[in-house]
């Protein structure tokens, strides 16, 4: 980074802009090397003025939230990582319908878990799921029939899309252009940042609401593997599930060093340990590879690759 750049970025930030700053640590993969540079940011206001600085000072950054559905790599990350940790959840049971806002640093579980508790139904789809409402309004993150769409009501965008200043506002799914794992954020990466959402709920009962998700966390338990893993590693295709695909190409359990295709789910692919991001690599270019051969479906990664590959 120029001196003039870093000396700005210092000027605003101070000892919470952290030097060499080990990845790992950050993501569920536990693997991935150093930034070169790490912000933490507590609240949305923080996440908006650190993003338009970035922005106004030319520098490239990365959003990173509870670190699922990325691999950083063992070279680990150039670009500026501010690490998410704007959490704020606040339930709104007056109007027509239920509501919940949360900070796009939240965990999308977690916030499923108060609902539950609150007796509100509507996302007991997502309970379990390790990523943050950020990351899920940008993926459109989905789960037994539903999904972030399904549920948004209105999200806090920061965005530079077709202007020159940043903007700050809300926007509809539809505006946000989300279909399966994807929306208009994540097919312009950098141009704009989830600060929170708005989801909308029903009325039940915590006991009925509770039982459902207990029923989904039961399934994912069943059929998904523990330990250190980034979730599913491809989107399924048309059709077809990207577990099922790898699995008949007769790769279930195949490892390069500590990295592993599960046993249990093919589409995830797990850490034993010590893996490097090198050697989860190897295995995502393996599956693509054979089930392409096989089957000649294209598979299309679900997670993203992060720093110098």
């Amino acid at each position: 980074m120029e001196k003039t750049r870093l000396q700005a970025l210092q000027n605003a930030f101070g000892e919470r802009l952290q030097k060499d700053v080990p990845l790992a640590r950050y993501t569920a993969a536990r693997v991935g090397g150093p930034a070169d540079w790490l912000l933490e940011v507590h609240s949305v206001d923080e996440l908006a003025q650190a993003v338009s600085l970035l922005w106004r000072e030319d520098v490239p950054f990365i959003v990173l939230g509870g670190g699922s559905n990325v691999l950083v790599s063992d070279a680990g990350v150039r670009e500026v990582v501010i690490h998410n940790r704007a959490r704020t959840v606040h339930f709104d049971e007056k109007g027509e319908y239920p509501v919940v806002w949360a900070d796009s640093g939240a965990n999308l579980g977690l916030v499923a878990r108060k609902a539950a508790a609150r007796g509100l139904s509507g996302l007991e789809w997502a309970a379990g799921i390790p990523g943050t409402v950020g990351g899920a309004v940008a993926g459109n993150a989905g789960a037994h029939g539903g999904d972030m769409a399904g549920n948004l009501v209105l999200a806090e965008i920061l965005h530079r899309m077709g202007t020159e200043e940043p903007v700050r506002e809300m926007m509809t799914a539809s505006r946000l252009e989300m279909t399966y794992r994807s929306s208009l954020i994540k097919r312009n990466p950098g141009a704009a940042v989830v600060l929170g959402a708005s989801l909308r709920l029903e009325k039940s009962t915590p006991e009925a609401v509770q039982a459902k998700s207990d029923e989904f966390v039961a399934y994912r338990r069943r059929t998904q593997p523990p330990g250190a893993s980034m979730g599913s590693m491809f989107k399924n295709p048309p059709g077809d599930f990207a577990g099922r695909l790898i699995e008949a190409a007769g790769l279930k359990g195949a490892r390069v060093g500590e990295a592993e295709i599960s046993t249990l789910h093919a589409n995830f692919f797990i850490n034993h340990g010590q893996a490097k991001a090198a050697d989860i690599l190897a295995l995502i270019n393996m599956a693509r590879e054979a089930v392409f051969e096989k089957f000649r479906v294209p598979l299309a990664l679900e997670i993203e690759l992060l720093g110098e590959w």
